[in-house]
């Protein structure tokens, strides 16, 4: 089962952060997304290309809409011809299992 297939599940405040190990084995399978810090927190960030701020609109709009049905919601940065995307994990202050999912569904979106 793909990443995208999988399904988000609620987190706690409790659970734990993903280990360095649990990401670096589930990060080779989303192309060019990598683990950045932000203010001390672990992010998936990409960054997509479009043609126009249209395009790039369009998609964020899409995103948002994944994010919603979710109730996971990614930090999204739109510029004229480029969304900058970050998930993480706000209840847990780092990376979650969802924020994978939710990136390769990102990447899904893309397409449409």
């Amino acid at each position: 089962m793909g990443l995208s297939d999988m399904k988000c599940v609620a987190c706690r405040s409790t659970e734990p952060h993903m280990t360095e190990a649990e990401i670096s084995e589930v990060l080779p399978q989303l192309p060019d997304w990598s683990v950045t810090e932000v203010a001390g927190e672990k992010h998936l960030e990409k960054v997509f290309k479009f043609r126009d701020f249209t395009e790039a609109l369009e998609f964020t709009d899409r995103v948002g809409a994944a994010a919603e049905a979710e109730d996971h919601h990614p930090m999204l940065i739109t510029e004229w011809g480029r969304v900058t995307v970050h998930w993480w994990t706000h209840k847990i202050r780092g990376l979650h299992r969802n924020d994978f999912i939710m990136a390769a569904r990102t990447d899904e979106l893309e397409c449409v």
